[in-house]
């Protein structure tokens, strides 16, 4: 009897005969399991606000958002009162819906992205539980809540995690899809879901939502030789749900602003995958130490992933040779090559390739042999002992002793992290000595997950300053509604959110250089153009870094201190009241 046949008839591996009582259960899952699931998805969300808005990502995302909400146009996207064409904007209305719902705020921009971080969580879960069954599918859990590239893309505001989340949808659909026992109706149900998550990833990040599915059911279906999957993909029908939830969308803002499709198909996508228009090369590999970190918790899993996929036995019971974990793995390389040969790199870029990965870890962590568990987690304990003697030396890190001090501090939220994840990794190392291997296992997950959490926590160390929010209350004192903002020289990326205020950028338009090109009076192209608006408009401030400031300042412009702290100044062009102490 293979895997799957075997999983199907519920043979999951030698039972005692000795009669117990039945331990209650709900859903298929212990009163045990219900707690720790209850108390990850608690955690996880508490953690939300805790933390300041980093640049850019979080900041850019949230402040979109808001003025989304402020304006009451949800068609077009503007940032800092500009068009803002580089993304689609599902994930911009979703954070948007969630200031409506419960008021801007940090956790409110994050909200969505931590849905997203469970939801396809959930969709590979349900996955591995159709193809191999519960305690793949709990491992599969486990392994992407404590895999920390994961872990943290649900904690940031960003459009990745939207992406990936839609993309996890797709692939889980696909595959409960093309189980054996699926009827015709459930097979037309999952494949449709599948299509609408494809629908969503385009309207959460543009053409990859559609490109990367494909180019994964290519390289399957050749690699494969399973051409008749393409006929079970129910294209027709999924092909036309696919266009209506996107088309809407691309039609409303196409129609209102004819240059967005040039811009947004054409420079978004093509150039930015083909040139280094955005500045954002790098080598080849990359994204290998981008993912051996992230996934690092979990690489002594690796050889097992391979074997997984490498000896799959067609499906029994099927028409056609379909192989699942053949199918995710090729999901996982594949994307990782597509984004390994863009032009344009970010560590983001990684996370869809993170679902797939996990469920391939839990099919190896289930078939793995407790002698090569008990080395992986020596190897693991000794790391995060190494790590905890080391955390002391942070503070070395730095080289002034501003960045000193905060790696100082940091290290303490190191020291604490890392012996939780040691913790776990000695737990499961005494509990299989006591014939509790499975019960270690989740153990060791576990202290991975709050080991991450702390570090992330301690990231407030270097997040607060980053993010401005201590010259707010200064600034709040002298900035009214209509009141301009310059940004001088100089995009921040948080300010204007805590603000609730747009900049109008000088001289230097950043990443809104098309935005201000489509509508030139909303900006001050020139130092000059400055310069003659500062002494002769409206009362005003400025933002700029330090270096700007003292280079006006000796140039003889008129400022007047507002607020200041190592990253950014705020002046103004009129007399204002000293600020009162501390």
């Amino acid at each position: 009897m293979n895997d799957h046949a075997r999983i199907a008839a519920g043979h999951e591996g030698p039972r005692s005969h000795a009669s117990a009582p039945a331990a209650p259960r709900v859903l298929g899952l212990s009163v045990g399991a219900l707690v720790l699931i209850a108390l990850g998805v608690l955690l996880w969300f508490l953690t939300l606000d805790a933390r300041h808005l980093l640049a850019s990502d979080e900041g850019r995302y949230a402040e979109i958002a808001r003025e989304m909400l402020v304006s009451g146009d949800w068609i077009t996207p503007r940032y800092n009162d500009v068009l803002y064409f580089e993304k689609p904007p599902l994930h911009m209305w979703m954070t948007a819906l969630s200031y409506e719902l419960f008021g801007v705020g940090e956790w409110q921009t994050r909200l969505w992205g931590a849905c997203c971080g469970l939801i396809g969580l959930g969709a590979m879960v349900l996955a591995a539980r159709r193809w191999w069954g519960p305690r793949v599918a709990a491992w599969t859990g486990l392994i992407l809540a404590a895999t920390p590239n994961w872990y943290l893309g649900g904690h940031f505001n960003s459009l990745d995690i939207s992406v990936s989340a839609a993309l996890a949808v797709t692939l889980a659909a696909t595959l409960i899809a093309q189980h054996p026992q699926a009827s015709v109706p459930a097979r037309r149900r999952w494949m449709l879901l599948a299509w609408a998550g494809m629908a969503a990833a385009v309207l959460a990040k543009g053409l990859i939502g559609l490109a990367l599915p494909g180019l994964v059911l290519v390289v399957y279906s050749v690699a494969t030789r399973d051409w008749r999957l393409w006929a079970r993909l129910h294209l027709l029908p999924g092909v036309a749900l696919f266009l209506v939830l996107v088309v809407p969308w691309f039609w409303a803002i196409g129609t209102r602003h004819p240059e967005f499709n040039h811009f947004f198909f054409i420079h978004e996508h093509l150039q930015r995958y083909t040139s280094t228009v955005h500045r954002r090369d790098a080598p080849p590999w990359y994204f290998v130490p981008q993912f051996l970190a992230g996934f690092l918790p979990w690489l002594g899993l690796i050889p097992g992933m391979w074997r997984a996929a490498r000896d799959e036995r067609a499906t029994p019971g099927t028409p056609v040779p379909f192989r699942p974990a053949r199918l995710v793995a090729l999901w996982a390389v594949a994307i990782f090559l597509f984004f390994s040969a863009s032009s344009s790199k970010l560590p983001g870029y990684l996370l869809p390739v993170m679902p797939a990965v996990a469920l391939l870890a839990a099919i190896a962590l289930e078939r793995l042999p407790s002698r090569s568990w008990a080395r992986w987690m020596w190897t693991m304990l000794a790391l995060f002992a190494l790590v905890a003697v080391l955390s002391p030396f942070a503070g070395k890190l730095g080289k002034a002793p501003g960045p000193r001090a905060l790696f100082a501090a940091y290290g303490h939220w190191v020291l604490a992290a890392s012996l939780l994840m040691a913790l776990g990794a000695a737990a499961a190392l005494w509990l299989r000595r006591v014939g509790r291997e499975g019960t270690g296992r989740v153990a060791y997950a576990v202290g991975i997950y709050l080991g991450l959490t702390v570090a992330l926590l301690g990231h407030e160390t270097f997040g607060r300053p980053a993010s401005g929010v201590d010259l707010v209350p200064a600034i709040e004192r002298v900035l009214r509604p209509d009141m301009p903002l310059y940004g001088v020289k100089r995009l921040d990326h948080t300010l204007p959110f805590y603000l609730r205020h747009p900049l109008t950028m000088v001289a230097e338009p950043d990443e809104l250089e098309f935005g201000v090109g489509q509508e030139p009076r909303r900006w001050l192209p020139t130092m000059a153009t400055f310069d003659e608006r500062w002494r002769t408009g409206p009362r005003a401030l400025a933002l700029m870094t330090p270096e700007t400031r003292d280079e006006l300042k000796a140039a003889g412009l008129p400022m007047w201190p507002v607020a200041e702290d190592a990253r950014r100044v705020v002046v103004a062009n009129f007399p204002t009241a000293p600020a009162a102490a501390p």
